[in-house]
């Protein structure tokens, strides 16, 4: 084993985004135990490309962002939970970029761009199209400078362990199956979830292997409440070719000016919504399955179209998107992508307040994996890395300040307890 302890003071499941910034909140306050079903790169966030930043450039206002997602989330977004996002996030962003992330600047100053379902440009970006691999660059190197965190691959996380005999009802550890395959469980005072999505569930996802949903499932198990388990957002277009991974598309790839065509080669989202390929993407995504389902095709598919774009610009903008499907034979300069929908984020999970507190005491959820309420019905684009950041740093300084609240009390009760009492003189007679 590759150092797995018998007990710590937190344990994080998860590497990606969400996991990644509690575990550098809780490192001041105690021993932190990252564990990763997979490499620690692979998590949600890696894969997908063209990813975004929601950012505040000098001419935004937090209202924007607000609004934008409150609209995005078609009136079931818990209006607090995003006022805290975007207040919130540009402190976040800031952070990263003194972390040393990179992003797209014009000279010294930041880019900051549009994107579909935003009503201004607000959005920052990595050089390149790798904004969530970029980000996870640079949480990864501020936590190889913590040295209370340890960050442990290929253990599977099996089950939440609790005090089920106390009337107080807690969690007090981790169940899991050590990378040599052997049953192990870590003790612990708080146990974060960040264990991202559920998309391998369906045939069609642009999530990675290790996204099945296995947090949510744990704190079921364990008694604690979910919500919003209806609600699963489909990336509108996804490479759609056989013997091919459902390689994401970015929805930026439509900001730039991209197209979308029926299998008669007819651009379609005019009929569907006024801002065409500009759409929100879940109007876009519905629509892409309704052109599908008349054309009648056995295994049907839409095409993404960048062939009137100017050429070396989509080449630099997006190198990895370019790359990915030169690798199966598509110059997306010169050839139109087929694309359809595929399971891309799971709005509901595990229900948490805005610290990130579960129902159950001493279990927390960041991330996709929560139900924080940031996002209602429907995620608003790129809104999910700002999530991770915000509301991991946010359970990670709850986590922190339960346990520092718990120290203080077992110092309280181990002080020595002094009696006292009047000393009555005797009277003399």
């Amino acid at each position: 084993m590759k150092g797995l302890p018998a007990e710590t003071d937190f344990i994080v499941i998860g590497a990606g985004v969400a996991g990644l910034r509690a575990a550098i909140e809780l490192a001041g306050a105690g021993r932190v135990l990252v564990l990763a079903k997979k490499e620690a790169s692979n998590s949600g966030t890696q894969p997908a490309p063209g990813g975004a930043t929601p950012g505040l450039s000098d001419e935004d206002e937090v209202i924007l962002h607000l609004q934008d997602t409150l609209i995005a989330g078609d009136g079931l977004c818990r209006p607090e939970a995003v006022k805290t996002l975007v207040e919130e996030g540009p402190e976040r962003i800031e952070e990263l970029i003194a972390w040393g992330k990179q992003l797209d600047r014009h000279g010294t100053k930041l880019v900051f761009e549009t994107e579909a379902s935003y009503s201004h440009s607000h959005i920052l970006r990595a050089p390149g199209d790798s904004t969530g691999g970029e980000i996870l660059r640079a949480l990864h190197a501020k936590v190889r400078t913590r040295k209370n965190i340890s960050v442990l691959e290929f253990e599977f996380s099996t089950g939440l362990l609790t005090n089920l005999r106390s009337e107080d009802q807690r969690v007090t550890g981790v169940s899991l199956i050590s990378d040599e395959g052997l049953p192990e469980e870590v003790a612990c005072s708080a146990v974060l979830l960040a264990t991202g999505g559920m998309g391998q569930i369906y045939r069609n996802t642009t999530n990675p292997e290790a996204a099945t949903g296995d947090g949510v499932a744990m704190a079921f198990h364990a008694g604690a409440e979910v919500s919003d388990m209806e609600f699963i957002q489909f990336h509108p277009t996804a490479m759609c070719m056989k013997k091919a991974p459902r390689f994401l598309l970015s929805e930026a790839l439509r900001s730039e000016g991209a197209y979308l065509r029926n299998i008669e080669m007819d651009r379609f989202m005019e009929k569907y919504h006024p801002l065409a390929e500009q759409a929100p993407g879940d109007v876009v995504a519905r629509a892409i399955m309704h052109e599908m389902e008349v054309s009648r095709a056995k295994d049907s598919f839409v095409y993404l179209d960048l062939t009137h774009l100017n050429a070396a610009r989509v080449q630099k903008r997006f190198p990895r998107i370019y790359a990915t499907c030169m690798k199966h034979n598509i110059d997306i300069t010169e050839d139109m992508i087929p694309v359809r929908p595929a399971a891309h984020f799971s709005i509901g999970g595990v229900r948490t307040d805005l610290s990130g507190k579960t129902s159950l005491a001493g279990l927390y959820a960041a991330g996709e994996a929560a139900a924080t309420g940031v996002h209602g019905a429907n995620r608003l684009a790129s809104n999910a890395l700002l999530e991770g950041l915000v509301y991991g740093a946010r359970a990670g300084k709850a986590m922190r300040e339960e346990l520092m609240q718990t120290r203080s009390l077992q110092a309280d009760r181990r002080k020595p307890r002094h009696r006292t009492g009047r000393w009555m003189r005797a009277s003399k007679s």
